[in-house]
């Protein structure tokens, strides 16, 4: 098991900044693909980003490209979402998420085995 708590949500104007961070506990963090996903009121909860398990490779969808960074610390345990430049349509609530080896496909939520209990983070105009 792995149990993942997220933090750094809140409000903040369009434009502003957010970082997001997941504190992993449980099976040695190291193991697993870590990703970010988000979900808006009446939408599916869609990939955000992700980041290789020794944090050498990182993916972005492209809504966020260029001003969302994933990165992780696996001697903290830590994985981070930084956000610049957010827009309203950035507000959703954000999940992090394990993915075990064996499940290549890294934008898809059936590919992570564990989930946090999400992270609010709403953009104001």
């Amino acid at each position: 098991q792995v149990q993942l708590v997220e933090s750094g949500g809140g409000l903040v104007q369009a434009g502003g900044s957010l970082r997001l961070s997941c504190a992993a506990s449980g099976r040695t963090f190291s193991d697993y693909g870590m990703g970010w996903f988000r979900q808006a009121p009446g939408k599916e909860r869609e990939y955000v980003a992700s980041v290789s398990r020794n944090g050498g490779s990182s993916y972005y969808a492209d809504s966020v490209k260029g001003r969302f960074t994933i990165s992780r610390d696996n001697a903290k345990n830590t994985v981070y979402l930084q956000m610049n430049s957010l827009k309203l349509e950035d507000t959703a609530i954000y999940y992090c998420a394990a993915r075990p080896l064996g499940r290549p496909i890294i934008t898809a939520t059936g590919s992570y085995a564990y989930w946090g209990q999400g992270t609010q983070v709403t953009v104001s105009s």
